[in-house]
């Protein structure tokens, strides 16, 4: 049993040295790695209390070693919204649904101005960016629901236009309207509630 320990430990440590050194899964990483530690488990039962620390040491030293993941690169707005504008140049004015895919709802809008309300409408009037409804670079993408509740708004705000603020009399507009920022006011989830302002001061 203690060669098994000393062998698992070898392959580990060197391992451990692999990763340290090349940055990358070597040694007993990739496919290796679970049959390497289940051996060390294995062993780690029977073996007398020295040599199982000194496996535990090897083990959060292999753990260490493990090169970092490489942060996500932050999303650009104004770079994706110029690469798209460089896609559909020629089509700006083209019903959006034949220059884009996954149009559902503003069919017959223009291309370009399809863009503008989704960067200055939807973005500004919730604070967001593009990946709150999209995938970047996969932008006909279903992935994100907010993408579908969105639809849904736009449809209760075209409902609330032409149907529900027409019965209301007396409204000083011949043609009264909302949009998002009527209730988005900049934030994702519209405020029920004023907030104190005496306990501001």
């Amino acid at each position: 049993m203690r060669g098994r320990l000393e062998s698992t430990l070898v392959s580990l440590r060197r391992g451990a040295k692999a990763r340290a050194a090349a940055g990358s899964a070597s040694g007993v990483g990739g496919a290796d790695a679970p049959r390497a530690v289940g051996a060390a488990i294995s062993a780690l039962a029977v073996i007398a209390p020295t040599a199982a620390l000194a496996l535990l040491a090897t083990l959060v030293t292999l753990a260490a070693a493990q090169p970092a993941a490489p942060a996500a690169e932050p999303f650009d707005e104004q770079l994706a919204i110029s690469g798209l504008q460089e896609r559909i140049a020629g089509h700006e004015n083209d019903p959006s649904e034949t220059v884009f895919q996954s149009i559902q709802v503003m069919k017959g809008v223009p291309a370009e101005r399809l863009l503008r309300i989704m960067e200055t409408g939807f973005g500004r009037s919730l604070g967001v960016n593009c990946t709150h409804c999209h995938v970047a670079g996969k932008w006909e993408s279903e992935e994100k629901s907010t993408k579908q509740i969105t639809r849904q708004m736009m449809q209760m705000v075209q409902t609330i236009n032409a149907i529900e603020l027409p019965k209301i009399k007396g409204l000083k507009s011949d043609k009264p309207a909302v949009n998002c920022t009527t209730c988005h006011r900049g934030e994702v989830k519209p405020a029920l509630d004023l907030a104190d302002k005496t306990s501001q001061k």
